[in-house]
This record gives C-alpha cells, sequence and structure tokens, in this order.
C-alpha cells in the first residue's frame, strides 16, 4: 500500500508524504473536503480492496479530468450500479468543474490520496499519456482494479511493467479501446475468417487523414496555469520548457507527454486491426520501417504530421499512412484517400474490407458492396463490460484486456521508434522505398503499393511546405524487434532502444514489477 505520513506539517499536502507545497493551488473547499477524508476512510477500513459482488455497488474514482475524463464520468455514470465516488486532477480549476457535476465525489489533485480511500473499487485513468503506466501501477499496487486510456505507454518497457502488475496483484485492467466493445465484431470476424467471404487476406492499409492546426511556438516558455500544480502534472516526464500556446491537450504533440497522432488515434485503428483482421495473433510486428516528418508549420510540436510506416508482422504486411495536414494550405480538407480517413482497408483476394469506428463494408473484387455493418462504436458498452468483470471477477470476460491493449500501443510505438530512427540515421538507400520494401520480404505488388503511399505522403508534405514543389520523405532503417526479449535486435538497435524506457522523475518512477 501507499503509505501516509500522519506527522506532515500542518501547511502540507494531506495527500503527498514529505512534500510540503504540493497542494498549493487547492482552493479552501477543496481542501477541507479533502482533510474530512481521514474519517471516511477510517470509518470504511473493513472493506476489502476492490472486493465486490454481483449486487454490490462498484464506487470509482476518475484520475484525469480534461476532455476524456469527462467522457468516461459520463460514461461510467450510466452503468448501473456504479458511483463516481472520487475524481483528481492537478488542475483544481478542472476538478471544481466536475465536481459542481458530480457533487457527492470526493475531490483530490494528488491521484496517491484518491488510491488510499478504501472504498474505492476502481479507478479510470485519463492522464496526459506519460502517466497511464505510473497511474496504472500505484492504483494496483494499492488494491484497484484499472481502466486505463490509450495509448497505455509512451515507452514499451513501461507497458511491460503494467501487464506484469495484473498477474502480481491479481486485479482486473482494461484499456480504452471501446471500438473492442462494438456489437457487431464478432458477425464480422465470422464472414471475414470463418466464412472467408473475401478469401484470404494480401495485406492492409491503415488511414489517419485527420487536419489538425498548428500549436505555434513562443518565444518565452508558456508558463503552468495559475490553477495547475506543475510538480504533479509533471509527474515522470522531464521538466522541460513548453513553447506551445496552449497547455491541455496539445501536450499530445511532445514526445515527452504525448505519443503524436499514432499514439492518439492511430492506435484505435491499428487495435481493430490486431482484433479483426489478426485476431490478436500477432502481439509485436517483427521489423519496422518508417518516414514522415512536421511540415508547414513551424511550431513547437516534435510528432509527425506526416507519418509512414510499414510493418512486417510475420504474416499480413500492414502499410500506415497518417496526416494532420490539409490537402493544400487554408483548406479544411483532409487529403483524398482510398477508404475511410480514419480507418483500415484488408485486401483481400476477393475484395477488401474497410473498417472504422462504428462501420464495416465487404466489398467484391468488383467494388460492390456486399455487405455492411453499422452501429454503437462501443462506447457505454466497453465501460459496462470493465464494471461485470470487476462483479463477476472475471478478467477473461474483457474486451479490451491491458496485455492486447498493451500489444496494440505497441504497433504505434514501434512505428514512431522508426519514425525517430529514421531522424537520426540515414541509409545510402533509403530514399529508394522500392529497396527497403523488399527487404521485409514484400512482394512486387505491395512494394509498388507502398511507394505510392509513400509518393502520396510526399506530395501533401510539398503542398503544405512553402518553397517546395516536390518532397521526397526519407526511409529511416529496417528495425528488428525480438518478441521475446520485447527489444530491437541487429543493426540499429541501439538506436530503438533508447526509447523503450524513460528515466522518470524524482518520486515518479516506474519501477520494475
Amino acid at each position: 500500500m501507499i503509505e501516509v505520513n500522519t506527522n506532515r506539517p500542518i501547511n502540507s499536502s494531506p495527500l503527498a508524504p514529505g512534500k510540503p507545497d504540493l497542494m498549493r493551488t487547492t482552493t479552501r473547499r477543496y481542501f477541507l473536503q479533502q482533510g474530512a477524508l481521514v474519517g471516511g476512510a477510517l470509518a470504511l477500513g473493513s472493506r476489502a480492496f476492490g472486493a465486490t459482488s454481483a449486487n454490490e455497488q462498484v464506487n470509482l474514482g476518475v484520475i484525469g479530468l480534461g476532455w476524456r475524463g469527462g467522457q468516461l464520468i459520463d460514461a461510467f455514470g450510466r452503468v448501473p450500479g456504479v458511483k463516481i465516488a472520487a475524481i483528481c486532477d492537478p488542475d483544481s480549476s478542472l476538478v471544481d468543474e466536475w465536481s459542481a457535476k458530480v457533487p457527492d465525489a470526493q475531490t483530490f489533485s494528488d491521484l496517491r490520496g484518491l488510491l488510499d480511500l478504501a472504498e474505492i473499487d476502481a479507478v479510470a485513468i485519463a492522464t496526459c499519456n506519460h502517466w497511464h503506466c505510473l497511474a496504472a501501477l500505484w492504483a494496483m499496487e494499492a488494491g484497484k482494479h484499472v481502466y486505463v486510456e490509450k495509448p497505455l505507454c509512451n515507452a514499451h518497457w513501461e507497458g511491460v511493467q503494467v501487464v506484469n502488475a495484473t498477474d502480481r496483484y491479481k486485479k482486473i485492467c482494461q484499456i480504452g479501446t471501446q471500438q473492442r466493445s462494438a456489437p457487431f465484431l464478432g458477425e464480422l470476424k465470422q464472414l471475414l475468417h470463418e466464412e472467408k467471404l473475401l478469401g484470404p487476406i494480401e495485406w492492409v492499409r491503415v488511414n489517419r487523414f485527420g487536419v489538425r492546426a498548428s500549436i505555434g511556438k513562443r518565444e518565452a516558455p508558456l508558463a503552468p496555469p495559475a490553477t495547475l500544480d506543475y510538480n504533479l502534472w509533471l509527474g515522470p516526464a522531464e521538466d522541460q520548457p513548453i513553447y506551445r500556446e496552449k497547455w491541455h491537450y496539445d501536450w499530445h504533440w511532445d514526445w515527452n507527454t504525448g505519443a503524436g497522432e499514432m499514439g492518439n488515434w492511430g492506435v484505435h485503428i491499428l487495435d481493430d486491426v490486431r482484433n479483426n483482421v489478426f485476431q490478436d495473433s500477432v502481439a509485436f510486428p517483427q521489423r519496422a520501417i518508417a518516414a514522415g516528418g512536421r511540415f508547414g508549420w513551424h511550431d513547437a510540436g516534435n510528432t509527425p504530421n506526416v507519418h509512414f510506416a510499414l510493418l512486417d508482422t510475420g504474416t499480413i504486411p500492414v502499410v500506415i499512412a497518417l496526416t494532420n495536414l490539409p490537402d493544400k494550405p487554408g483548406s479544411e480538407s483532409a487529403p483524398k484517400c482510398p477508404g475511410p480517413g480514419s480507418g483500415y482497408i484488408a485486401y483481400c483476394e476477393g475484395g477488401r474490407l474497410e473498417g472504422q469506428r462504428g462501420k464495416a463494408q465487404f466489398f467484391d473484387s468488383e467494388g460492390k458492396l456486399i455487405k455492411e455493418f453499422s452501429g454503437n462504436d462501443g462506447m457505454g458498452a466497453h465501460q459496462v463490460n470493465f464494471i461485470e468483470a470487476i462483479r463477476n471477477n472475471s478478467p477473461d470476460s474483457l474486451n479490451g484486456p491491458v496485455n492486447e491493449g498493451h500489444h496494440s500501443t505497441a504497433w504505434c510505438t514501434l512505428a514512431n521508434y522508426a519514425y525517430r530512427a529514421a531522424q537520426e540515421t540515414a541509409t545510402s538507400d533509403s530514399t529508394d522505398p522500392s529497396v527497403l520494401v523488399e527487404q521485409l520480404g514484400a512482394d512486387a505488388r505491395l512494394s509498388a503499393a507502398a511507394a505510392t503511399i509513400l509518393e502520396q505522403l510526399s506530395q501533401v508534405a510539398a503542398n503544405n511546405q512553402q518553397g517546395i514543389d516536390a518532397l521526397e520523405l526519407t526511409l529511416g532503417p529496417v528495425l528488428t524487434f525480438d518478441s521475446a526479449s520485447e527489444q530491437f535486435t541487429g543493426e540499429h538497435a541501439e538506436v530503438a532502444n533508447q526509447y523503450l524506457r524513460t528515466l522518470g522523475r524524482g518520486e515518479f518512477v516506474v519501477k520494475e514489477v
């Protein structure tokens, strides 16, 4: 358990041992609510951590109260028998906002105070990406079941520790890829794999063509909001100056705290591919190559707004095309692409499957629509699935168990690491995509398709990069990943392995489980 220092100074945080000014921005009402917790915790001390039966109320704590945290409060609040019993965020303005909507919930700035509540059975984690693993580990150590948002991690090794923790602490842990709870997936997989409606699957294209805007670039570092406890917000991330214009959400486009579009939207689509096309039979890609860059914006972000990756899975190859740029500067329209703009195409011998959130279509080899699914995208049902697994003590009933979340996240992180290696390492033949694609064992047709996708993304970049008529994205080296050790091996391994683990900071360190 996480211990609370009962001998702390009277003006220190009641939630963070040995941190005198940890809650310097907390309001008086906020402080009084937290100070009242001691008596409540003692009164409920006989309740076992996480112990519930099918008839018991599940008390949920929500950690992280930004856009996604608010969605989770709404979704879990609709599940019968669930009480939003505590909420937490290092920004007191967000806590105050949500406290008005869930007035019975106890409020915290430091998640460790929430985790010390004996009456909390489970937590939903919707923090910045860099906090996901540490928050999940502390929660399971404290005896709580965990619903953690995607991506599971930015650093692959940290995701390994969360998977290990579910085994060590025997806790239910669901990843927030809610599309796994969409109701039509069973029939889709029946048609694709058992009835083989389209024949053998040959390769997969993943698209994320979604327009975003520049995050700007300041001359002086951005100061944290006055309502924010910066030390808690930063947690295990490095203390680096921030030059973007907005504090919240735009952390996605900084490697220190986010994972770019690949970890933001890409993980949803790649999880769909792993689930529906591969039926979770492939944990990790064997090899990966990538290209891309950040074009047109000249802002403070360092994640790519154009990203190409090819993943060698050992069976069906996967080509990824992501861009946040418009078709031309000033436009609000994304570049055109085959299939859904945010989804995938499974090219088969007898046609193709196009899948996206809440929808899937089967086309024959002539392009005729032969079967279509649409409906709930899984939001709501995914939260019900998590609560039912807790009540029934049935981790095997989870639609999005954390080990699958770890695997799907790895497809994204490997694509990111391959991109970062491309920025650091130049190879003599890297400007010829067919050479490197052929190194992955791809046939001539796939090699040509991959080269066409790379050429299209190069044109998107050129269209948005002022003063350039044509631009050639440079592919990085082929990276080889060993699924047993969960590390890169062979040539250029040292370039990629440096991203597998972060050091943490002070008291905020992910430890080996």
